[in-house]
């Protein structure tokens, strides 16, 4: 069945303070803008149908939230199929889906896989391309049509990394602020602005190449798991963009164990450092988590987590192409020079010191 989407969504939206899009078809954006690097020469005007993406949502312990979330996925004028993916919750989230929203599908996990639990919707979409949801976010009406065009015009994108819009008043989240003027060049085939990360939960990826690299590694859980990502795409010679005119909405759930959190981050992302930077990074990364773990105890669980499986980790290093590590360095220093590096997880290698805003645990 063919999905159905107006002419003018996504060009021409104001947002309230609720972060509710209302739609003026054929008219100017409000403050959702269109995006000032995707000239409409380059990427054609949006469809009237759009059957190429499904939603996949990952979900644990959230079944408030989660309502909340699909009551606005299934209000999107796309009607994309939205797969859920419940990562072994035992607060009847995977029930009471399936009684509200019977035209969703659910996958009911035994165990929690984490962000992996998006691999495992990502398997059984059968469109094209892929957008990821958390339990505490939705998508702009148009959003994803608007996603589908661009990477139908740049065959060799495998993820649009979208503006993603925080709590009621619309935030702009701190990595999408990054990546907006994070100064990499322009590149041919690359619409938008070219980055090595993402916010997961504002992404749209072309399904076979995501699949192709393995998704999001098991071993991470949540947290960190988008530079990762990145990394394998970008190894296997595909390429991310910012495009500002795909917008996506995250109200952060409060439950959440900002400690635990730590714990992983820390872990994890010494994990990817070791296993995609090159060796002086990796080692300096090293250096910094133990100085931290010092006076941290959260962040010296994480050291301690990271050493215990560090021989696996290097057994299957496989650095990043050196114009790769060459780029990533650069955005290391712009992130210290704008003093970011607290909090940007999610950009390929960040090794920041703590959870930036609205962080998950799943």
């Amino acid at each position: 069945m063919s999905r159905i989407v107006e002419r003018g969504f996504a060009r021409g939206v104001t947002v309230d303070g609720r972060n509710r899009v209302s739609v003026v078809a054929g008219g100017k954006p409000s403050r959702v803008r269109q995006a000032e690097n995707v000239p409409p020469s380059e990427v054609p005007d949006l469809p009237t149908t759009c059957d190429a993406v499904t939603v996949v949502v990952i979900t644990r312990d959230r079944r408030t939230e989660l309502l909340a979330s699909l009551a606005e996925l299934r209000r999107l004028p796309e009607r994309p199929r939205i797969i859920v993916v419940d990562n072994a919750s035992s607060d009847g989230s995977a029930g009471a889906v399936g009684t509200t929203f019977p035209d969703v599908d659910v996958v009911r996990l035994t165990e929690n896989l984490g962000a992996a639990g998006r691999n495992v919707g990502a398997s059984r979409a059968t469109t094209p391309y892929v957008a990821f949801s958390d339990d505490d976010s939705w998508w702009a009406p148009g959003a994803l049509a608007r996603a589908a065009v661009v990477l139908d015009a740049y065959p060799g994108l495998a993820l649009v990394a979208a503006r993603v819009l925080v709590g009621p008043a619309g935030a702009l989240d701190p990595t999408c602020a990054f990546m907006a003027t994070s100064g990499i060049p322009r590149r041919v085939g690359v619409p938008g602005v070219p980055v090595f990360g993402f916010v997961a939960c504002g992404a749209v990826v072309r399904r076979e190449p995501f699949l192709d690299v393995g998704g999001f590694p098991e071993r991470l859980g949540i947290g960190g798991e988008e530079a990762a990502l990145s990394l394998a795409l970008v190894s296997a010679g595909s390429s991310l963009a910012y495009v500002d005119d795909v917008v996506a909405f995250h109200h952060p759930s409060t439950v959440r164990d900002g400690c635990a959190r730590r714990t992983m981050v820390t872990r994890n992302d010494l994990w990817i450092a070791w296993e995609y930077r090159s060796a002086r990074v990796a080692v300096l990364r090293t250096l910094r988590a133990l100085c931290r773990s010092v006076t941290d105890r959260a962040v010296r669980r994480g050291v301690v987590a990271a050493l215990l499986r560090a021989p696996s980790v290097l057994a299957h290093r496989r650095p990043v192409p050196d114009d790769v590590e060459r780029t990533l360095r650069t955005l290391d220093a712009a992130r210290r020079s704008a003093g970011t590096g607290r909090a940007v997880q999610t950009l390929a290698g960040a090794g920041g010191r703590g959870p930036r805003v609205g962080m998950r645990d799943r």
